[in-house]
């Protein structure tokens, strides 16, 4: 299932619009940092499930940037719970058609009908998760969001009308309570996640599509009997600093480890972080790295966060 080079719809009209890659250890200014974003959401310009509302971030003009809005196509997500509790919650959210009707028919891809996203507008949580829906079109999912603040959820799916094409909207979602946003992790190789250690190797030149290899071992022994997680042995998202322009990437064909690469390009330059999702002895573990794309700059520590 898995041949080449996997990128959903909208990724590949980030590659082809923007052309700038991934460069792996490179710095470069970020495209607005956390700061700015807590200031954005301290001054209200989130929008928070709002019908037929465009999401008023940087790049948000640009069709080509994946989960920046939060109406396109005809498709609307609207949040239902805007605002949950610190901890353990619940979301529930729809998809609404051009008519404003939940949408309750969608095309199975990549294992799942819905594939959701939370993550913080520091970076340092990320959640995949997926999503429960009832005959209405209500989703609902239970998610762990650890500390209050700014989030952003991001709805990726492929509707079931002909024709349609896949689609990612993007959703404010507000923790109550004090928010200390904090710095983005800085760049490292290797991650550390359960035992586990994924390096990242790889340099992608700027303008063209380049290769990102992660290599998963434990103990010191390389990792060669990878679980298929989802129909394929690892799934990467790279969120871009400041806006969370997203990008969810599949691998080329391989495995079962230890190596697992892919193939992608960065909507622009600046800061990024890469979340891989991968599964062995029957659990999901997320290992999490920042890049930059484009600019010269040298390696930092870094620190991995991860989600069960």
């Amino acid at each position: 299932m898995y041949t080449g080079v996997k990128i959903t719809a909208f990724a590949a009209a980030l590659a082809a619009t923007f052309g700038t890659a991934y460069g792996v250890g490179a710095a470069v200014g970020p495209v607005d940092g956390p700061k700015k974003a807590a200031e954005r959401a301290q001054a209200g310009d989130g929008h928070g499930g709002h019908e037929g509302a465009a999401a008023a971030e940087p790049g948000a003009a640009d069709p080509a940037a994946g989960g920046l809005q939060v109406s396109e196509g005809g498709y609307t997500l609207a949040l239902e719970t805007p605002k949950p509790a610190q901890g353990k919650s619940v979301l529930k959210f729809s998809v609404k058609d051009a008519a404003g009707k939940k949408v309750t028919a969608y095309k199975t891809e990549h294992d799942k009908e819905m594939h959701f996203i939370v993550a913080s507008r520091d970076l340092t949580v990320f959640r995949h998760l997926h999503p429960v829906r009832a005959a209405d079109g209500t989703w609902s999912t239970p998610v762990d969001l650890p500390a209050a603040g700014a989030y952003k959820a991001f709805a990726d799916f492929v509707p079931a009308a002909k024709g349609a094409k896949p689609v990612t909207l993007g959703v404010d979602v507000s923790v109550p309570g004090a928010y200390a946003p904090q710095p983005l992790p800085a760049v490292a190789p290797t991650a550390t996640v359960d035992g586990y250690q994924v390096r990242l190797g790889g340099t992608l030149d700027p303008g063209k599509a380049g290769e990102l290899k992660l290599t998963v071992s434990k103990a010191g022994r390389p990792v060669t009997d990878l679980e298929p997680y989802l129909g394929a042995y690892g799934h990467l998202v790279a969120l871009r600093e400041g806006d969370l322009a997203y990008l969810h990437v599949h691998p080329n064909e391989g495995g079962p480890g230890p190596d697992v690469s892919f193939t992608a390009t960065a909507p622009s330059a600046g800061a990024y972080r890469l979340f891989l999702d991968f599964r062995h002895e029957g659990k999901v573990r997320t290992a999490a790295f920042t890049v930059y794309a484009g600019g010269q700059g040298g390696a930092h520590d870094a620190s991995a966060h991860s989600h069960g």
